[in-house]
């Protein structure tokens, strides 16, 4: 028999009664029933019960076992009385009768629990990050993890792509974050960077004529932290095809992504034909650019209704700019005036100065409009506001007012505000889409200057004349996200693989061709070799699995993750360097001194 085990903790079955076995594992917990032992065993892969009774040889060293020391035991399988099975576990209809227990490692007091799954403060789960992964469920997490990983994996090989693997040690790129820099021992004074994507890689790999790339690739960025993005380095599906158009980009990766998520979806429904929603479509239907299609409310525009009415306050801001319009957010069984109270307490938690709202009630056999608005713009303009957004008795209405450009993405979170606090939101599916015809330039107030929305490597809608002839403002980039539930799960774009066309694009954001040339001279020089039209995406493979397994952040997904602070608690990272080693670097510290 092998020195320690024959089984793990999930195999052995009802079959199996009667046969000498070998376990190894933890103690989950002991329980003692007057004298008889019962030893919960735990591995990787599940759950055994151990019996040991005090005429077992076994039974002094039972006494002696707690919770995580690791066992080794030798036992014969026996079948539980009807009463005492376990239908919730795999191996619930049997139980292990030890003969022999062997020590193999003691534990000190748990700083942590790791039996149940109890809130604990998290720079102690960070530390003890390797108890904290006992636990079940973030055990569970990570093997959903590697399995969601290797689904992505093979459905890529069927559809074509080739896994290649890009440097991690490059230079630095403007990715719209800060890059994490590497200093050269070799070349002093000069650093390497950590990629924040293998964006220009990528494109390289299609010019030298690779056709269908993927790669789960790690990426680096030096950024804050938050729920949905996990500090210093996270994991895309990274890819990019030669010879297409978006259309084509969005019709092979919609099945893979959907093929994902039905597999680990545990019965919920996926979408099965993605909506493509353009961009500015997206902001006045939504207030989002990644927004949670189970939330049913739609924004609209209702600013007819209040031009030179007598709420003064909307119709004073219509007359006097005519940027100036009034959206809607229609919601249904919202129409109570402590629910309006409540929506109008939580706008003036956010820094608005409120949130205006008509709800409608029967009063007899009329349906009438009630609240302020209501009163001071009169019965009629009350109820075509009503027969515009498909209200009823009991429903109500909320309305913000300005240039949209500056209120809608708090439209935006007020109709996801509505939609989870009235329970419209349907959260028992996945809702995936694609957000289309993404701006290709923004205007910076703070520089007084133009710069690029997104992806700097995208191709314009229009081309060379567009850039040339078009106010720069009104140009679309052929870029598109797939969103899921409210997050932005993939983002990717046509690329722009001409390099007259990529000088002109940088040009109109205040860089010479001098500058371009020396900071993309990798793509610049390869698209004057015939570079093939291109397009890809890449897909966040933390925020999927996120998804996926119902985790609240992505440290409940990840192995070693940081904390909100950027540490490793677990490593004592980052730490300082020592003399020597800033010495072999050519390097001296000068740490800023904080304001007071």
């Amino acid at each position: 028999m092998h020195r320690y085990r024959s089984h793990t903790c999930a195999q052995l079955r009802k079959s199996d009664v009667g046969s000498a076995v070998r376990l190894s594992g933890w103690v989950h917990r002991v329980r003692d029933h007057g004298g008889l032992l019962f030893i919960d065993m735990r591995d990787h892969y599940g759950l055994t019960q151990i019996v040991a009774d005090p005429d077992s040889p076994a039974f002094k060293v039972a006494e002696t076992v707690r919770g995580e020391w690791v066992i080794r035991v030798d036992g014969e399988v026996k079948a539980r009385m009807a009463e005492a099975v376990n239908g919730n576990l795999p191996t619930g209809e049997i139980e292990v009768f030890a003969k022999e227990i062997e020590v193999l490692s003691v534990s000190k007091e748990l700083p942590l629990p790791v039996f149940g799954e109890p809130e604990y403060p998290e720079d102690i789960r960070l530390k003890y990050r390797f108890l904290d992964l006992r636990r079940e469920t973030l055990h569970k997490n990570i093997v959903a993890r590697t399995k969601i990983i290797a689904e992505m994996r093979n459905r890529m090989g069927a559809e074509g792509f080739t896994e290649y693997s890009t440097p991690i040690l490059t230079a630095s790129s403007p990715e719209g974050a800060r890059d994490f820099l590497v200093p050269s021992r070799i070349h002093p004074g000069k650093f390497f960077a950590l990629p924040q994507a293998p964006q220009q890689y990528k494109q390289l790999l299609m010019v030298a004529g690779f056709d269908r790339y993927f790669q789960i690739a790690p990426c680096f960025r030096d950024e804050d932290p938050r729920a949905d993005r996990l500090p210093g380095e996270f994991y895309q599906l990274d890819l990019e095809m030669s010879f297409v158009t978006q259309e084509d980009v969005w019709n092979t990766m919609e099945p893979v992504m959907r093929g994902v998520f039905e597999k680990f979806a545990d019965g919920k429904p996926v979408t099965q034909k993605f909506r493509r929603i353009p961009y500015d479509t997206a902001l006045r239907t939504y207030g989002s650019d990644k927004p949670d299609l189970r939330n049913p409310i739609e924004l609209q525009e209702v600013t007819r209704h209040f031009d030179g009415s007598g709420f003064k306050v909307f119709a004073g801001m219509i007359a006097s700019d005519p940027k100036v319009e009034v959206w809607a957010i229609p919601a249904k069984t919202g129409g109570s005036r402590a629910f309006c109270d409540r929506m109008n307490a939580w706008a003036q938690s956010e820094g608005q100065p409120g949130l205006g709202y008509i709800f409608w009630r029967k009063e007899g056999d009329k349906l009438e409009g009630a609240g302020p608005i209501a009163k001071n713009i009169g019965e009629e303009r009350t109820e075509a506001i009503r027969q515009q957004l498909g209200l009823s008795d009991g429903d109500a209405a909320f309305f913000v007012a300005g240039d949209p450009k500056k209120f809608v993405s708090f439209a935006g979170a007020a109709r996801t505000r509505a939609g989870e606090e009235l329970n419209l939101v349907d959260r028992d599916r996945f809702e995936l889409c694609w957000i289309i015809d993404f701006p290709f330039y923004e205007w910076l107030e703070d520089e007084k200057k133009i710069d690029f929305a997104h992806n700097p490597f995208s191709m314009p809608q229009g081309g060379l004349d567009a850039l040339t002839n078009q106010d720069p403002l009104t140009i679309k980039a052929y870029q598109y996200d797939m969103v899921c539930n409210g997050f932005e799960i993939a983002s990717g774009s046509i690329r722009n693989q001409l390099p007259e066309l990529m000088v002109k694009a940088f040009e109109l954001t205040g860089k010479t061709r001098e500058e371009v040339e020396e900071q993309f001279g990798g793509l610049y020089r390869a698209f004057q070799y015939g570079a093939p039209p291109h397009g890809g995406m890449a897909a966040g493979v933390d925020r999927v699995i996120m998804l996926l397994v119902g985790a609240k952040n992505l440290r409940e997904v990840t192995l070693f993750p940081m904390n909100q602070q950027a540490q490793d608690l677990l490593m004592n990272a980052p730490a300082e360097a020592t003399p020597q080693q800033l010495r072999e670097l050519s390097l001296r510290v000068a740490v800023a001194k904080k304001e007071a």
